[in-house]
């Protein structure tokens, strides 16, 4: 059902960060680190993988500079990890067991580790910390597959997860995106399986138990990755290529095909990668995202395999994350807009030159419309792209704001400027601030200096603070449009009142996306009967395309179509991804009689979903019981 919202329109005064009171925009309120004393360049990592204990067992050295000498302490941020000894390298090549103690935990933030420096340190020096640890197997970030949860159902799996607040339950950290480090890793794995890091991850790398890595180019703490388990290569370019399970090698090489033609556009458009390879890794249905921007190493779904490679804007987006975001961070999670919206946005001029701008402008509709769904459950003060932001949690803050109205700023800063000029600007930012973490702030005063006041007349700097701290979307605001899917919707509504047959629905000729929109755009009285006639002629419940199966339980739940709920709950039980089952059981929830359905059906699939997958559903459930 198409929400029939109008654009918000708000001429409220700003909701400035500036207010008189202890607030700090440029604060992560989600660390426990004490960044202004001392920060982290370089950490490196020796880890035994422990299967039959789910844990991570070894050691971390983390190689920090001194800011401030007269600190007594050094504050990490740690997850339900047990902190077995700390050993402290001092100035003079002097060693010394340190004393440590663990804060008090909170339940977002986790608890501090809380390491006392010893008094001969000397400003800008450098110290190195050694602390001995093992992570446990409820672990936020990790995901302990048995062999039975994977595609070849003889060997276990592990993979982390790391984004947003998640590597300090598996590295005791600095875990905030305003610090970059470099790193290096020994990883000990059984001898049969093979490990893979989001650092130089070699192709023809022997399976041998004991694996190294090196991480050369800084990076935030969110964007550590690893993963161990029956992975193999195949190539796909001369800088790309795919790991998975040999079982999904052969489609996961045929659906992502176009890669290579993918990073040889970017840097075209968007300057030089400065990564090394580009690689892909295809992991069990229980990965909670669609992808994770890992550097060198993109962490994907199955449920991408879609076997007609319409669904590959999702590595275009994780591809355009090699400049916004890995090259170019948000200092906070607050500032989460300079990470998503500006990739969700070079992630469609990508699509637009690799595939069609039909195909773009369909893509663009769905994102405004998911949009316009964010503005009806998320409050006033989380929607401005920078909100003030202390407290929440950190992975659900704005629901998808921050991607789509991201988006939308940047196709309105396009169309201001004039796409030639605005490409210019996009090159000079990445250049400018490479390997930096940035605030909103920041980059409004660079937009500032290049464009605003250079070109009075266009676009006020005024005007771009209302996309920053106001809620909705200003007056001004480009609207996306698509021919091909508004034929969609006039076809659905022609239907649904029998002015039109099912056989004048050319789905063979349709995107998915149209798809997608014409399921949406259903009347939200349609009988149940008429529901039963285009299942029975199209096969939404049974179709492999994850997006349009998503779609099609959602309206199921929203409607309480019972004759699909037996292949709602399969599809429930097929799939990890946050983003494709989270809304089916809210839907459920919210439909006004099927809760503790949604509950039953939760409790019965959780066991095979990854922690950040089960933290995403139980606060839909919660938000549907609420309402």
């Amino acid at each position: 059902m198409i929400r029939k919202l109008s654009i918000v329109i708000f001429s409220l005064v700003l909701i400035s960060c500036g207010e008189k009171d202890s607030y700090d925009p440029a604060h992560d309120y989600f660390s426990y680190a004490n960044t202004n004393a001392f920060v982290t360049r370089h950490i490196a990592l020796d880890l035994d993988v422990d299967f039959d204990a789910e844990a991570l067992r070894g050691s971390v050295l983390l190689y920090m500079t001194v800011l401030d000498e007269s600190a007594g302490e050094i504050v990490l941020d740690t997850r339900d990890i047990a902190i077995e000894s700390v050993v402290f390298f001092g100035a003079h090549e002097s060693t010394e067991v340190a004393a440590f103690e663990m804060g008090e935990t909170d339940d977002v933030k986790g608890t501090p580790l809380i390491i006392t420096v010893p008094e001969n340190i000397d400003i800008d020096s450098e110290v190195v910390v050694r602390i001995d640890y093992e992570t446990s197997p409820n672990a936020s970030a990790l995901q302990w597959l048995p062999p039975e949860l994977t595609a070849g159902g003889k060997y276990p799996m592990m993979f982390s997860q790391s984004q947003s607040i998640h590597a300090r339950s598996w590295i005791p950290l600095q875990d905030t995106p305003a610090v970059r480090i470099t790193y290096e890793a020994v990883i000990h794995t059984p001898a049969e399986l093979l490990a893979v890091m989001s650092a130089n991850n070699d192709p023809l790398t022997p399976r041998r138990g004991e694996y190294q890595f090196d991480m050369p180019q800084p990076i935030p703490a969110y964007l550590l990755a690893i993963a161990v388990g029956n992975f193999y290569f195949a190539p796909l370019g001369d800088d790309t290529g795919v790991y998975t399970e040999p079982e999904l090698l052969d489609a996961s090489v045929y659906e992502f095909a176009n890669t290579q033609d993918m990073l040889d556009v970017a840097e075209k458009q968007f300057g030089p990668y400065q990564w090394g390879r580009y690689d892909l890794l295809v992991l069990p249905p229980s990965f909670p995202f669609g992808g994770m921007e890992n550097p060198r190493l993109s962490f994907l779904t199955p449920s991408l395999l879609a076997g007609d490679r319409s669904l590959v804007s999702v590595v275009a987006h994780e591809l355009a994350h090699s400049w916004s975001g890995n090259l170019v961070t948000n200092a906070t999670w607050r500032d989460g807009w300079l990470n998503e919206g500006v990739t969700s946005y070079l992630e469609s001029r990508l699509m637009e030159i690799l595939y069609d701008k039909d195909r773009v402008d369909e893509e663009r509709v769905l994102s405004y419309e998911e949009l316009l769904g964010n503005f009806e459950t998320v409050p006033l003060e989380r929607q401005g792209l920078a909100p003030r932001f202390e407290s929440g949690d950190a992975d659900d803050v704005q629901g998808t704001i921050h991607y789509h109205k991201g988006q939308l700023f940047l196709q309105y800063l396009e169309n201001g400027f004039g796409r030639e000029r605005f490409d210019e600007f996009l090159l000079g930012y990445f250049d400018e601030f490479a390997f930096q973490t940035i605030t909103t702030e920041a980059f409004v005063d660079y937009l500032d200096e290049k464009l605003l006041s250079p070109n009075p007349d266009i676009i006020s700097r005024q005007q771009v603070e209302v996309w920053m701290y106001q809620p909705g979307l200003p007056e001004d605001a480009p609207i996306p449009s698509s021919r091909t899917l508004d034929s969609a919707a006039q076809l659905a509504g022609a239907w649904a009142i029998g002015e039109a047959a099912l056989e004048d629905v050319p789905v063979n000729s349709w995107s998915p996306q149209a798809l997608i929109h014409f399921i949406n755009s259903l009347p939200a009285d349609l009988a149940h009967e008429k529901l039963q006639a285009l299942d029975a002629e199209f096969g939404f419940s049974e179709t492999k395309n994850a997006e349009i199966a998503r779609t099609w339980f959602i309206q199921v739940a929203e409607r309480r179509y019972t004759p699909a709920y037996a292949r709602l709950e399969e599809y429930l039980n097929r799939y990890g991804r946050a983003r494709l089952v989270a809304p089916i059981f809210g839907a459920l929830a919210a439909n006004g009689r099927d809760a503790e359905l949604a509950r039953s059906m939760f409790e019965k699939a959780r066991g095979a979903y990854h922690p950040l997958t089960n933290g995403y559903i139980e606060r839909s459930l919660q938000r549907a019981e609420g309402a």
